[in-house]
Parts: C-alpha cells; sequence; structure tokens
C-alpha cells in the first residue's frame, strides 16, 4: 500500500521553539509567538495541500482550540486537504456528533477524518463535566462508536446500555463518504475499541521494535473481530540537506528548554493515567543525555510536550530510509508536525516526499492518473 502523510494544525500556537502542552502539561510561552488565527492555520493548511500531505490533524483539549470549528473555518480556504478531527466522545451525544460529520462532509466536499480520543486526563475530563474513570470511558466509547456507526449506515438506533442511551436515533442526511474512524491507544481497554471499531490504528513514535509489538497486538485483537486495521504513526519531524544541519536544530531546540520548565512538564506528565504517555516518558527518563534512542529517533520534543514525543531527525535520505523502515513493519500513515509548522512543511514536503516518490513509496494526491 503507498504511503500518505498528514500535517498537524496547531491550534495550540506556533513557534520557532517546541510549544508544550497536553495531558496535563500546560501550553508554554513560545505558543504565544504564533496565535494559532485562522489566517496562520489557513497557511500552514494550503501549504501542506500543495505539497502533496492528504489530510492535518487537530488536537483536542483546555490546551488548544476547538477542532470542529477550526477546521470548519480553514476548510473554507482549501480544497483538496482532509481534516483529521480529534475529539472526546464523552463531550457529545452520539446522535449529535454523527450529525455533525455528516454536516461536515457535505459541506467540505467528503474531507473529514475523525480522531477518536477518549481521554486519558480524569482531572481535564472533570473539568467539562466528565465523571467517569479511565476505563468507564473506555467502555462508554466503544458504546459512541457502536451507535455513531449504526446511524452512518442508515439505521434506526435504540440502545440503552451502561453509559449511554438512546430512543429512535436516526439521520436524515447520511455521510458520504462515510469519515474514516483514527483511534489511538495503548491500554488492553483501549486495543479492544480500535480492533472493533477503528479503521486506522494510531501510535505515538516509539523504536520500530516496539511499533512493531503494538502492530501484531491489535492485528491479533482485529482478526478475533473479522476485521482488519491500518497503521499509522504520529511524529514530529527535523529534515534538512544533511544530518549535520538537521542534529544542529534538534541541539538548538534542546538548548532553548528552560530546566524549570521540563521540570514542571515531567511532573504533570508523570501524573498522567495515559499509558501511551507512560511509554513516551519511558524513552527519555526526563533525561537530556541520550536521546536519539534509534537511529535517527529523537525523545527531545517529550521532555516539554505531552502526547506525542518523538522526532525523526536527520537529513531527507536519511528520514525517508527511516519512514520507508516503519512501512516495512505495516506503517501505511504518517501524521507528522514541526516547529515552525509552516516551514518544517516545507522541509519535509520538498525534501523527503521526493525521495520517496523516486522510489515508487508515495504519490502526490493530486497528481494526474497514470
Amino acid at each position: 500500500m503507498a504511503l500518505t502523510f498528514h500535517w498537524f494544525l496547531p491550534t495550540n500556537g506556533d513557534s520557532r521553539h517546541v510549544v508544550g502542552g497536553g495531558h496535563g502539561a500546560a501550553v508554554t510561552a513560545s505558543g504565544r509567538d504564533r496565535p494559532p488565527t485562522i489566517a496562520y492555520l489557513s497557511q500552514i493548511a494550503r501549504a501542506a495541500e500543495d505539497l502533496g500531505f492528504t489530510g492535518v490533524l487537530t488536537p483536542t483539549g483546555a490546551w488548544c482550540e476547538d477542532a470542529w470549528l477550526t477546521t470548519a473555518m480553514v476548510s473554507q480556504h482549501t480544497e483538496r486537504l482532509k481534516f483529521l478531527v480529534a475529539f472526546r466522545p464523552g463531550f457529545v451525544s452520539p446522535t449529535l456528533a454523527a450529525q455533525m460529520a455528516s454536516t461536515f462532509q457535505r459541506q467540505s466536499g467528503g474531507r473529514l477524518l475523525l480522531n477518536v480520543v477518549t481521554g486519558g486526563e480524569s482531572h481535564e475530563q472533570r473539568a467539562y463535566g466528565d465523571f467517569l474513570d479511565k476505563d468507564a470511558r473506555y467502555r462508554r466509547t466503544g458504546e459512541f462508536l457502536h451507535i455513531v456507526r449504526e446511524l452512518w449506515d442508515g439505521r434506526s438506533v435504540d440502545h440503552e446500555g451502561e453509559h449511554l442511551r438512546v430512543s429512535d436515533a436516526r439521520l436524515t442526511r447520511l455521510p458520504d463518504p462515510v469519515p474514516e474512524v483514527y483511534f489511538g491507544g495503548s491500554s488492553p481497554a483501549a486495543g479492544e475499541i480500535a480492533a472493533r471499531y477503528a479503521d486506522v490504528y494510531l501510535t505515538w513514535g516509539e523504536p520500530p521494535a516496539q511499533v512493531a509489538e503494538k502492530i501484531a497486538w491489535i492485528r491479533k485483537l482485529a482478526e478475533r473481530e473479522g476485521r482488519t486495521v491500518r497503521f499509522g504513526v504520529r511524529l514530529h519531524v527535523i529534515t534538512r540537506d544533511t544530518a549535520e544541519q538537521a542534529w544542529a536544530e534538534a541541539d538548538r531546540l534542546l538548548a532553548g528548554f528552560d530546566p524549570a520548565t521540563v521540570r514542571s512538564v515531567q511532573e504533570g506528565l508523570a501524573r498522567s493515567e495515559s499509558e501511551g504517555q507512560r511509554r513516551m516518558l519511558a524513552l527519555h527518563g526526563g533525561s537530556r543525555d541520550g536521546l536519539e534512542i534509534h537511529p535517527n529517533l529523537w525523545a527531545g520534543v517529550g521532555l516539554v510536550r505531552g502526547g506525542a514525543g518523538t522526532a525523526l531527525v536527520g537529513s531527507h535520505d536519511e528520514v525517508a530510509e527511516r519512514v520507508l523502515e516503519y512501512h516495512a513493519l505495516g506503517i501505511d500513515e504518517f501524521v507528522l508536525s514541526g516547529y515552525p509548522h509552516l516551514e518544517e512543511a516545507y522541509w519535509f514536503g520538498e525534501g523527503v516526499l521526493p525521495r520517496l516518490a523516486a522510489r515508487s513509496s508515495w504519490r502526490h494526491p493530486a497528481a494526474p492518473p497514470v
């Protein structure tokens, strides 16, 4: 299967430095360098579209702008680009979410993808009025996705579950196409939900051996459900004409990490209930030493940022090789980002994508049929 690449819309702000935030960590001051205005986010989106990215991911949480509203506005400034909208099923009814997705598809020309985020931080969930514990949240996510998929299939739904209840729910207008569901999570409960409902299972950028274990785990669970699931990885990138230039940029970013900020962020992230976040923290242990945890895989971003905390760092040729290494494991989709997001989109799009195209591993979405 040919590779698919997505970029990232920094709805928490952008900078020439790493912008922290997420999973209990506050947005760092650098997030104010380039505020997430519609004008700036649209500039990134248009660049991603021109360069050949299929879609853009928007995050969810109290630390960033609302993904639904932001992408609806940015979509009006693009033509082909899809929007991978992250949202938390506990904050909206399944019938309304199914309707919102259907409306988005019609108004955008079928450019919606959905990243379902169960939520790994109870304190943040409670701020939104959600007082379930983590395991209960996953069970509710399963009920939510069951209802939504039934509605998208045109069925009338009566459901009385542990957490959700709807009666005679139906959509008068169905989404076309039905949005694909992206889902991540490293806990046993997350695996069960992904196997049952996800189209694409997303993992954060762990070393290839650990990613291979995750792929085998989800594949086995999906086979039990009689399903197949595609796989994607979420990574940052620092790619330059030479390896020396790329690592110099990584060193520049690392030099900008204030020790007090690193300590504060790490203390906050250590309280996270997310298994994926725990695995990210284990890659660096809060230390600035030994951050290249696999050839060209750098864990430095995770010192000040929650969630995805690793970056591919190297020359364009080296980064292309690492992409193909993950692809050989079964990863077909890459959700990428870099600081600042506008400039880094060009570094990757003009440096790495042509090399992958030359090896027949990637094709520009807007290219004419062969």
